[in-house]
């Protein structure tokens, strides 16, 4: 039916509103300064109509982390361990000015307020990493012995830290750089060397077109 159907669509676009105007808030104020009225003022929305989507702060909170791996899509495709090199890139270019993947940056150390420990930001990442590394795997592209979960989660380990030192010392300009400097320390005893040698770093397999 038109009318149900436009509805819907309304409420899509309503709760997109909502996650950009709460992203911007949790970037700038963090979990607990971040105020459900300036969120809906931001959204252009009433509170009523917040609440009616997100009956509390931490629903909109655990929105902006469960769909951080979502928009990091590199804008090369690619396979192995090149795809695993252009997420980290992906995303540390795209958290300069992706509002949402600030606020994920932002809410990290906030989670245990709105969401359960096997839910969080550092086990999904590393599930999508190790998912890459095992294709990487497949494809003998990795130094036997390799132990792929450990290396996800170190990779996720370094990333958040990168970002925390590079939002403190460098307002994150120089995450991309950062996060290259980590590919380059784990290589020699991560890859195959004739796939290290191939690997590229530019700015273009990370920058959104």
């Amino acid at each position: 039916m038109p009318g149900r159907a436009a509805k819907q669509a309304r409420g899509v676009r309503t709760r997109a509103a909502l996650v950009r105007a709460a992203a911007e808030e949790f970037a700038e104020c963090g979990y607990a300064g971040a105020s459900v009225a300036r969120i809906a003022k931001r959204a252009g929305v009433t509170l009523g109509t917040m609440y009616h989507h997100f009956p509390r702060k931490g629903e909109l909170a655990r929105e902006i982390v469960r769909s951080q791996p979502d928009l990091v899509v590199p804008p090369i495709e690619a396979q192995g361990l090149q795809q695993i090199v252009d997420i980290t890139l992906a995303w540390g270019y795209q958290l300069l000015d992706n509002p949402v993947l600030l606020a994920g940056a932002r809410l990290v150390m906030d989670q245990d307020q709105f969401i359960e420990p096997d839910e969080n930001s550092h086990k999904q990442w590393a599930e999508v990493v190790v998912h890459s590394f095992r294709a990487a795997q497949r494809k003998r592209e990795l130094r036997a012995g390799v132990d792929v979960e450990a290396m996800a989660r170190l990779v996720v380990n370094f990333c958040t830290g990168a970002q925390m030192h590079a939002s403190m010392e460098s307002g994150r300009k120089d995450l991309p750089d950062r996060i290259v400097e980590m590919w380059h320390c784990l290589l020699p005893a991560l890859a195959v060397p004739s796939v290290a040698k191939r690997l590229e770093f530019g700015e273009e397999r990370g920058r959104a077109r």
